[in-house]
């Protein structure tokens, strides 16, 4: 019962501040405002390790998506496709020309999420993480959803120029083909280096790999 009563003070409290404020919402008053709110953003962290302050800075293609509204609204349609191109401007495609490594080391980079946290070490590798939001090879069940299936990717896809070029650009800066893609920019941001992509293009596209069989 003493928890009911808090709970209906509650109710009551919130019902007087929506009077208030004339049905609407009331305002969380001072310091909501976007610029306030980043200064409490910043106040909230604290440099440690590798993990630095400058990861709170937003670059365009964050700003922009940052607004769901403004992002998907149609003035933004050709803002989108402006830093669509500017992503793409920043790929790096393979230094010798060769585009796949090998699919199990790719496995192994999917399947680790370690990486980038103020206990790792700046020379320890990234993991991709990719598993967390794809389903990959049917051996691993335990995937996320929140991005497409990639099993079968390069049996159904092929491995024509267009595919691997398009292919390589997603994981290297996904906001190239997608402003605002919810996928990490992995080369882009410095999470996976050349290497380690070619890894996971042989996961994806090479025949031998579990994901094609």
């Amino acid at each position: 019962m003493k928890h009911f009563a808090v709970f209906a003070a509650l109710l009551l409290a919130s019902g007087s501040a929506m009077a208030q404020s004339g049905g609407k919402p009331a305002s969380w008053g001072p310091g909501a405002d976007d610029a306030a709110f980043a200064s409490m953003l910043k106040a909230s962290f604290k440099e440690k390790g590798i993990a630095k302050l400058d990861r709170l800075a937003q670059d365009e293609t964050q700003a922009l998506c940052s607004d769901p509204a403004a992002a998907s609204g149609p003035a933004a349609a050709a803002q989108r496709e402006r830093i669509e191109a500017a992503n793409l401007a920043t790929v790096k495609w393979p230094s010798d020309g060769t585009w796949l490594g090998d699919w199990k080391e790719g496995e192994k980079i999917a399947q680790s999420g370690r990486g980038n946290t103020w206990t790792d070490k700046a020379d320890q590798p990234n993991g991709g993480n990719c598993y967390n939001c794809h389903q990959i090879s049917a051996a691993e069940i335990s995937h996320g959803t929140i991005g497409p299936s990639l099993l079968g990717y390069g049996k159904v896809r092929g491995n024509t120029e267009e595919v691997v070029k398009a292919t390589w650009a997603k994981i290297w800066n996904a906001k190239s083909s997608n402003a605002c893609s919810l996928m990490p920019r992995a080369g882009h941001m410095g999470i996976l280096g050349e290497a380690q992509v070619k890894h996971l293009m042989a996961l994806l596209l090479d025949p031998q790999s579990p994901v094609n069989k």
